[in-house]
């Protein structure tokens, strides 16, 4: 199945907040203009895509202002209608306001935004009245109509009071999605907050008994986890070949492999400026590299029964801990085989598990020591 082609711009890596882990900003940044949005369009018209998806990544992309987005929304959504462009935005929502709001509820502008739990959780990790000021901005969106959802970073830290995190985001009725803190490329001391992988992997085995025994709370990593198992395909980028269909617009119209790698000059593929055709992009020498992680996975990964639909995990996971070599996969491998793991399991025991009259499954579920799995997935698939 072909993925879907995406392209992340990146206004600026500037940003307003001071997240304790984060790895992803710059105060030094350019601001992206609208001559490089057309740049874009551009480079884009002759590739041959029915659908694309711009995410509009940061640093904090509302920094762009008001001014460039009622420029730069029409203007791709116009001159490239033959590609059907959506487009979605990940922001810490306190530079919202009515104006920009307008803007993007006119254009279906998905949000996406970042709580870490309870406001003293949220302000211990990511600096002092974050909570508040997020809310606020929410606030607003939620009254233009804005979709918004919030993703949840779970460090060495926090990890402790998963309990409180989960009930809380469950308390505001929000779908919870989630990310475990990373190592980086850019950071001095890019360990500091990372979430080791097996600590990650009893994190998601125990997110996938709550789903399952709190069906109305939506967990969308375990539903995307499922989701692979079941369809025998990746469901997200983490679990996907995003090669060759995903790239990243950096402020100054350089061309790289993901948002992730903005700023760093050895990963830049080309300029959107000089109108690079796809091919030439992966024949690069940052394109090779990826490629090479590919071919890695094929051959480290073989033997592994999840290897169709994780693909090894994330190819900036896997260079993140050795400065940049490729010597192995992404070493939350780990944690996504303990859950991949866990759901095969339990599918496998139930499936093969004879018919039984109420009274016995009844008894069957008093029985067993973990949730069964399949009522899940039914619900998931069935979505």
């Amino acid at each position: 199945m072909k993925n879907p082609f995406h392209v992340m711009i990146i206004p600026t890596l500037g940003c307003p907040g001071r997240c304790k882990y984060c790895w992803s900003s710059d105060e030094n940044s350019p601001k992206m203009t609208l001559d490089t949005v057309r740049d874009i369009v551009e480079w884009l018209k002759p590739v041959d895509e029915e659908h694309v998806t711009f995410t509009f990544h940061g640093g904090e992309p509302l920094l762009a202002g008001a001014s460039f987005y009622r420029e730069a929304l029409p203007m791709l959504s116009k001159e490239l209608s033959h590609m059907h462009p959506e487009f979605a935005m990940q922001t810490n929502l306190w530079l919202m306001d009515d104006e920009i709001a307008d803007i993007l509820a006119e254009y279906k502008v998905p949000l996406g935004s970042s709580i870490d739990g309870p406001e003293d959780l949220t302000d211990y990790q990511r600096g002092d009245e974050y909570f508040t000021r997020c809310m606020e901005g929410y606030r607003i969106a939620i009254e233009h109509g804005l979709l918004v959802r919030f993703i949840c970073t779970f460090t060495n830290s926090s990890v402790k009071r998963k309990e409180d995190i989960v009930e809380f985001f469950k308390s505001q009725g929000w779908v919870m999605k989630l990310h475990p803190a990373l190592p980086s490329l850019k950071g001095d001391n890019p360990n500091a907050w990372t979430l080791e992988p097996e600590e990650y992997g009893e994190l998601l085995v125990w997110l996938l008994d709550y789903a399952i025994t709190n069906p109305s709370f939506e967990i969308m990593n375990v539903n995307d986890l499922c989701r692979c198992v079941f369809t025998r395909s990746g469901a997200v980028c983490t679990y996907a070949d995003c090669m060759g269909s995903t790239f990243a617009i950096g402020p100054d119209g350089a061309i790289y492999p993901c948002y992730r790698f903005i700023g760093m000059p050895e990963w830049v593929m080309g300029y959107v400026k000089d109108k690079p055709s796809i091919d030439d992009l992966m024949e690069s020498p940052a394109g090779k590299r990826m490629t090479a992680f590919k071919d890695h996975v094929d051959l480290a990964c073989r033997d592994c029964a999840h290897i169709t639909y994780c693909r090894g995990g994330c190819p900036y996971n896997a260079i993140a801990p050795t400065g940049g070599e490729l010597e192995g996969v992404d070493p939350h491998c780990t944690a996504y085989k303990r859950a991949f793991d866990e759901i095969v399991s339990r599918m496998e025991k139930e499936m093969e598990a004879p018919a039984a009259s109420p009274m016995q499954r009844r008894s069957r579920v008093k029985r067993m020591e973990k949730p069964a799995v399949m009522p899940l997935i039914k619900r998931i698939i069935e979505k």
